[in-house]
């Protein structure tokens, strides 16, 4: 066979060079196109949650950022976990993502023996939107006025106090239990469905203390209905701005905050991880959306990827222990 000629080898060369270089930009094209179709948030809850507030405050500002609609999906069952384990099995491609609370974060992995999902295996994280503390309440009729004050209360009769909580095993069932273990109180767990009927008999009377997300606390709060006595962040909330803090009242170190944030199907790539997550970040810094995020009773907090998951992989075992601790099961 014969050499090629001069030519040729020139010829060869360039289209090789070209083959490359068309090659890159088509790559460059590609990645730069994310997104070119709408996609889906799915909430593993019903309509109407506080969930759902915080995904329609977002994804309305995201699609001016994205550039697509992001269309919110609901599928509710078991503890939000019928939705994460639709999109851990949905294609990795960006299309799919999931808002999380902390209970289908965190929790559910210690509370089902048989989750169909991992968050640390099956999910990348692409961004904590928000963190969002709860207020520790007690009925009126109880004869307190400050956090110090019940646990003298309730240490003076072991067994006596009952709480509420929205039921088995979420937020408002393990935070008590860890105030419990960080002041030594004997309380009696009383689980309902839902808040709203646990708040009906807080306001009568029937359970002594609970719980809560700070929105629903702060309304019934200042309607006279129930008495906050403290919140669990670490600073004050701006909507209970008179409340002291679960440290401030005495109880060291006490700080126990639920969050929310955005996953993407493992092996989502690492371009599409990164522009959903700096579109995250753009929409948290606009006054408006964090003003907005208040007044609903969540802190505005971005992390980005890589921080995001390594929160999770601090906040996992903190919440296996709780739920150890309370002897919560759901299956």
């Amino acid at each position: 066979m014969s050499k090629p000629t001069r030519t040729a080898s020139a010829v060869l060369s360039f289209a090789l060079s070209a083959g490359v270089m068309f090659g890159a930009l088509g790559t460059t094209t590609a990645m730069a196109a994310y997104p070119d179709k709408p996609i889906k948030v799915v909430i593993g809850f019903p309509a109407g949650g506080p969930l759902d507030q915080h995904a329609r405050l977002l994804t309305d500002k995201l699609q001016a950022v994205l550039g697509q609609p992001l269309i919110v999906d609901y599928k509710p069952g078991a503890g939000g976990s019928v939705g994460a384990d639709a999109v851990a099995k949905s294609p990795a491609d960006g299309y799919t993502l999931m808002l999380a609370n902390t209970g289908v974060a965190v929790i559910n992995g210690a509370l089902y023996s048989k989750l169909p999902y991992n968050t640390q295996r099956d999910f990348v994280p692409i961004a904590r939107t928000a963190m969002q503390p709860l207020a520790l309440l007690v009925t009126p009729k109880l004869p307190v006025q400050n956090l110090k004050q019940f646990i003298d209360y309730a240490k003076a009769r072991p067994g006596q106090v009952n709480y509420g909580s929205a039921g088995n095993g979420g937020i408002s069932h393990l935070v008590p239990e860890m105030f419990k273990t960080a002041t030594g109180l004997f309380m009696v767990h009383i689980p309902y469905r839902g808040s709203a009927p646990a708040f009906t008999d807080l306001m009568g009377g029937q359970v002594q203390f609970m719980a809560e997300s700070i929105p629903q606390a702060a309304n019934y709060h200042k309607q006279g209905k129930v008495r906050a006595l403290a919140v669990t962040s670490r600073e004050r909330n701006p909507a209970l701005p008179d409340i002291p803090t679960v440290i401030e009242s005495g109880v060291k170190g006490f700080e126990v905050v639920g969050f929310y944030g955005f996953l993407a199907p493992k092996d989502t790539p690492k371009d599409v991880v990164a522009r959903l997550s700096d579109a995250f970040k753009q929409v948290l810094t606009s006054p408006e959306v964090r003003e907005r995020m208040v007044s609903q009773g969540a802190d505005p907090a971005f992390l980005g990827s890589e921080d995001f998951a390594r929160f999770l992989a601090t906040e996992t075992p903190r919440w296996d222990k709780a739920v150890k601790a309370s002897g919560a099961r759901m299956d």
